[in-house]
């Protein structure tokens, strides 16, 4: 299995900058119904993905004040090694390996920059059609 068969193109997939306000991440986050998100750099390279509990967590540690968090930015608040990316020539088994444990992977090309987004419902669906 090719990954770039699954991917969904960074121009099909929601993802915030790491230099959005952290209002400006839970507004996105809210508006697509998501529990975590893909953060990309200006420059296109994968910065991390950032959670509601990442959100609730920063939070609780700096006020709830929802116009005080336009002062946070996301980049502050990520955690750069949580749901790391894989290369676009990830191996299958890697590949489903990770995606029992997130909801999607990341994919960057071979200078890094983000290129899209796996999901598990992807890998489920591609699969379930190669039964028959």
């Amino acid at each position: 299995m090719n990954a770039i068969f699954l991917l969904r193109a960074k121009s099909e997939t929601c993802y915030i900058q790491d230099d959005s306000s952290v209002r400006q991440g839970l507004e996105k986050l809210r508006a697509h119904g998501y529990s975590a998100i893909p953060v990309i750099r200006e420059d296109g390279s994968y910065a991390g993905s950032i959670s509601e509990g990442d959100f609730l967590w920063h939070l609780l540690a700096c006020g709830g004040d929802i116009r005080e968090q336009e002062k946070y930015l996301v980049r502050d608040i990520i955690r750069p090694d949580w749901n790391p990316a894989a290369r676009v020539d990830v191996t299958t088994e890697d590949l489903l390996e990770r995606i029992l444990r997130q909801n999607f992977v990341p994919i960057v090309d071979d200078r890094g920059l983000f290129i899209g987004i796996i999901t598990r419902q992807d890998v489920i669906r591609h699969f379930k059609s190669n039964i028959h």
